[in-house]
Formats: structure tokens, C-alpha cells, sequence
């Protein structure tokens, strides 16, 4: 069991705080709970704070600076009643709410915020108020039971389609797939400065080192048997900070449900963001949620239903592509082209006084550098029936070369949350037996269907 939790909080990039007490939340009324729902919710946090290291070991871990005494990761897991499915829920910790105090009104701020204002159980009380779920146990950990955890399990493996490099963090990953040691998932999980940038890229690779982690500890059936799983919740609760209300006996029956549980039936989902730099002053960059998105999805765990296919939490649109056009620079050789591509988003420029005199038989070609797939993706779906040419040492602006074929430009949908963040399950998110790596967002464009209207440009 012990695992298992270690495992739901690998996401965490933090370290222990001091811990004088046991939380009691809301055993005194003075964080009231929330109306109760169905299943269980268990809230897995970690804090970001560099005290009780020492200068060595913040230079092993890469972890300099000085810490925010806040919530770094937070992840909601929703366990259902009949014990066949679990949801892991990401907040991001930059969003923007208001906390649960009792002055009025409520001061707002991010909500990795609230640890600093009220320890965990302000913490608890936030989350509770702005998803209007009850929190029925709180787990914390930090950066080195994390480093220590993933030691003890014998590493773990991380997978990357692109070269994943951080000098915060001290992340340096070919593309491919790894065995890393604590040290080395912690900077995988902590990276924040690297191709997907920011909270939600990392929180994608949080979400993954999860699933592979637990899809690990279920192959080598860590959690079937009942006394191994009790002496390894005790161990748990000597290194691991619960709340007042969390027992051995709850670790054990949470640890029995989740390792019976088949990848298929773990989905990972990231709270909706519809402002992802709202500034506010005195408080910085904020994301903002996606108000119809977000309480859809706090409402199918309240109702202990699915996140994933649930179209008020995540809509299907036509057309979805990896990347903004709008940063994908393309070249084309043909002036009507160039435009219709211009009009759906793309940073088109007109290259047709460079066109052949005599084109090439059949349809547009694009070519690209080698690594630019998600760019040359992106432009593809807005030309049906391109072909595409990996072309090492070529630009960072994408080619199209017009030829003989008409040429249909069609209008293409870009949506982050979806991109990054979407509902998916855990056979589809980890690397674990994965035929080829990227799958985390391999499925989340591919659901678009061809069913925009197209714009033919002849």
C-alpha cells in the first residue's frame, strides 16, 4: 500500500514541511465539509518547500531556490462506489479561486496558495469549496519520500517522442523510452521549461509516471495480498502525512480497490482552462477554469459517473489538431493556397514567384524537419490527401509544394485542453507496453472527424 500511495503522488515535485500535528479537517468546524457524494475522494498534494534539506541535497535534486511553502502538484482521486473505476483528477496549481475562509469576501489567489494560508486543512477546505466535492482523505509527501519511493521500487520507467531537456529541473532525456532512479523521475515530473511548456505539459508527464507506475505495481500483483499490503500501509504512515481521518485500515481498503483495477479502467484528467495567463496583480499569472467544462466535470464525479466521453467535460470538435496553427510557419508555392491557409489560422506566406513552371503530378507535398511531425500533422489535416517528406537539415517554416491535384484547404479546431489535458486512460496514456512512445497525446487529435466543411481553393 505504501506503494500504491507513493505512486498516486509521484506527480508531487515538493518536499516535507514541518508536521506538528495530525490534521484534523473540519473536526472543529472551522472547515466545514461539503455535501457528501458518492465514492470516495482521496486528495494526494505535495509541497513545494526546500526546508529540513541540506545544500547537498538540494543540489542532488536540483531543487535550488528558495521553496513557495505551497501546494507545488494536486491531484483529486476519485475512487466509485462500486470500486470498478478510479479518476485522477489534476488541478493545476496556478488556478485562480477563491479560498475557503470565513472573511468575507473571500480573499482569491492561486490555490497552491491556501497550503501557506491554512496548512492542509485550508487546503482540503478550498478544494472542497470550489469543486463542491467532499475530500474524504488527504495524503502529502515531498521530494525526497518521493526520490525515496521510486528507489525502493526499483525506478521507474519514463517515455518521451521528443529530446526533453530542463536546466531547473536537471532533466536531459533522449527520445525514447527510460529506466530512471528516484532522482531522475522526480526531474521528469518537475519539468516545466520544455516542449509542451508549462503546468499542463508537466502535469501530462505527472499523470503518465502515475499510470506506468501503477500499471507496474498491479503486473507484479504488489496489491492482491491483504497482510503485505497492511505491513506495507504501516510502513506508509511513517513516512507518508494523512489527515486525521485516514487509517491504516482506509490504506489498505484503498490499496486492495485500485490494485484490482485494469489501466482501462484509471482515467487521467486535468480541470478545463479557459484563460491559461489571466494577469492579476499582486498575484501573477493566473489560469483561469473553464466554467461549463470544469463543473461538468466536478459534477460527473459527483454523480460517480466517467470523465472520459463525457461531451459537457470534453466537446468533440471536427478537425483537431496537436498545435496552434497560428504558430506553424509554412511557405507555399501557390498564392490561393497560401490564403485559404492564412484564413483557417496558419502563418502562410506566398511563395508562388518561386513555383516550378511545370508542377509535379498529384497532391500537395509538405515538407519538414525531422521532429516537426506535431507541426506537419497540424497542417495535414488542413490539407486532405497531402503527403508528407521528413527532410533532415531542413527550416523551421514548413513547404508546400502544389501539385497537379485540386487542393482543398479545410478549417482546423485547436483546443489545449483537450491536447493536453483530455480524459484518457490509463492504457492509453502510459508507456508501459506501449508500441511506440508519445502515446499521451497520440489519441487526444486523432477523435476530431473530418466534419468541418472544407474551403476548395481548386
Amino acid at each position: 500500500m505504501r506503494r500504491l500511495t507513493l505512486a498516486l503522488a509521484l506527480a508531487s515535485s515538493l518536499a516535507l514541511g514541518s508536521w506538528s500535528a495530525p490534521y484534523a479537517l473540519s473536526a472543529d468546524g472551522a472547515t466545514p465539509r461539503s455535501a457528501s457524494g458518492r465514492g470516495t475522494n482521496i486528495l494526494v498534494v505535495g509541497i513545494d518547500s526546500r526546508t529540513g534539506l541540506s545544500a547537498a541535497e538540494k543540489r542532488r535534486l536540483n531543487v535550488g531556490g528558495k521553496g513557495c511553502d505551497c501546494t507545488d502538484v494536486m491531484m483529486l482521486v476519485h475512487l466509485s462506489a462500486d470500486l470498478r473505476r478510479a479518476s485522477v483528477v489534476s488541478i493545476p496549481r496556478d488556478s485562480y479561486v477563491a479560498y475557503a475562509v470565513e472573511t468575507q469576501p473571500a480573499p482569491k489567489g492561486k490555490i497552491n496558495g491556501a497550503y501557506a494560508l491554512g496548512r492542509g486543512p485550508l487546503t482540503v477546505a478550498t478544494v472542497e469549496k470550489v469543486t463542491g466535492l467532499r475530500v474524504d482523505h488527504y495524503l502529502e509527501t515531498g521530494f525526497t519520500g518521493f526520490e525515496q519511493a521510486v528507489n525502493g521500487l526499483g525506478g521507474a520507467v519514463v517515455c518521451t517522442d521528443k529530446a526533453l531537456k530542463d536546466e531547473n529541473s536537471g532533466l536531459d532525456l533522449a527520445a525514447g523510452r527510460h529506466h530512471v532512479d528516484g532522482r531522475g523521475a522526480l526531474r521528469y515530473v518537475r519539468a516545466r521549461h520544455v516542449e509542451r511548456p508549462g503546468d499542463l505539459g508537466r502535469v501530462r508527464r505527472q499523470q503518465r509516471a502515475v499510470s506506468d507506475l501503477l500499471t507496474r505495481l498491479r503486473s507484479d500483483r504488489v496489491l492482491t495480498d491483504p497482510i503485505s499490503t497492511y505491513d506495507a500501509a504501516r510502513t506508509l504512515l511513517k513516512s507518508v502525512r494523512t489527515d486525521a481521518r485516514t487509517s491504516v485500515w482506509d490504506l489498505v481498503r484503498l490499496g486492495t480497490a485500485l490494485g484490482r483495477l485494469s489501466p482501462s479502467r484509471t482515467e487521467f484528467v486535468t480541470v478545463p482552462i479557459s484563460e491559461f495567463d489571466r494577469r492579476v496583480p499582486g498575484v501573477g499569472s493566473t489560469l483561469i477554469w473553464h466554467d461549463e467544462r470544469a463543473r461538468a466535470l466536478w459534477t460527473a464525479l459527483a454523480e460517480d459517473r466517467p470523465v472520459k466521453g463525457d461531451t459537457l467535460v470534453q466537446p468533440r470538435p471536427a478537425n483537431l489538431v496537436p498545435n496552434n496553427p497560428a504558430s506553424v510557419k509554412v511557405r507555399v508555392d501557390a498564392a490561393r493556397v497560401a490564403e485559404a491557409l492564412r484564413a483557417a489560422g496558419f502563418a502562410a506566406s506566398d511563395e508562388s514567384a518561386a513555383a516550378p513552371a511545370i508542377r509535379r503530378p498529384g497532391p500537395p507535398v509538405i515538407r519538414h524537419a525531422p521532429g516537426q511531425e506535431d507541426d506537419a500533422s497540424t497542417l495535414a489535416t488542413a490539407l486532405p490527401g497531402a503527403l508528407r517528406e521528413a527532410v533532415p537539415g531542413h527550416g523551421a517554416a514548413l513547404d508546400v509544394l502544389v501539385g497537379t491535384d485540386p487542393v482543398t484547404v479545410r478549417p482546423v479546431t485547436y483546443d489545449r485542453n483537450i491536447v493536453d489535458g483530455a480524459a484518457v486512460t490509463g492504457d492509453s496514456l502510459g508507456c508501459l507496453g506501449a508500441d511506440r512512445v508519445g502515446v499521451d497525446r497520440a489519441g487526444a487529435y486523432r477523435a476530431g472527424a473530418d466534419r468541418a466543411g472544407d474551403a476548395g481553393v481548386g
